[in-house]
């Protein structure tokens, strides 16, 4: 099963991933009585600004531009709710976070991420799930966390790269 964009793409209106995310996000909130705060929003809102995932260092400019306290304990506050909530997913290997398009659901994502332009696409598959569980389960090895990132190269840069070849 795939998630609802495609970050590798291109095609899609990313407008309406933002609209849609922040839709899901107030929903969510509303429906585990949580609070949205607008530091918490404005933080899901930068990460959904690109398909490229962002360390929290890198939304403390944006923050400050907005008025809000920009120390890093500040931002990492609203990530670890962000996170809790489901609404972003952290990439252990860049050390970022990207936004979650399915958080009102429990899933296990897998995140193909392209080493030059550093876009990042989520996608579920079950059967990887699977696989890891029963390996898992042969080893008698309980999962607390599962994260599969995989680094590679995107289509467009691909292109590039060989126009330029």
């Amino acid at each position: 099963m795939s998630v609802d964009h495609c970050a590798f793409a291109g095609h899609h209106n990313h407008q309406d991933c933002i609209d849609q995310a922040m839709s899901r996000a107030r929903a969510l909130c509303r429906q585990r009585e949580q609070r949205l705060t607008p530091i918490r929003e404005l933080v899901l809102k930068l990460i959904w600004q690109s398909h490229k995932p962002l360390g929290a260092y890198d939304l403390l400019p944006a923050l400050a531009a907005a008025g809000f306290n920009s120390a890093p304990p500040t931002v990492y506050r609203a990530l670890e709710f962000l996170q809790e909530l489901g609404l972003v997913h952290r990439l252990a290997s860049l050390n970022a976070f990207i936004g979650c398009s399915q958080p009102h659901q429990e899933h296990s994502s897998y995140f193909f991420i392209c080493q030059i332009c550093q876009l990042a696409e989520e996608r579920s598959m079950p059967s990887l799930h699977q696989a890891l569980q029963a390996q898992a389960d042969e080893l008698g090895f309980k999962i607390l966390q599962e994260t599969v990132e995989v680094l590679g190269i995107c289509p467009a840069c691909r292109s590039e790269h060989s126009h330029h070849a």
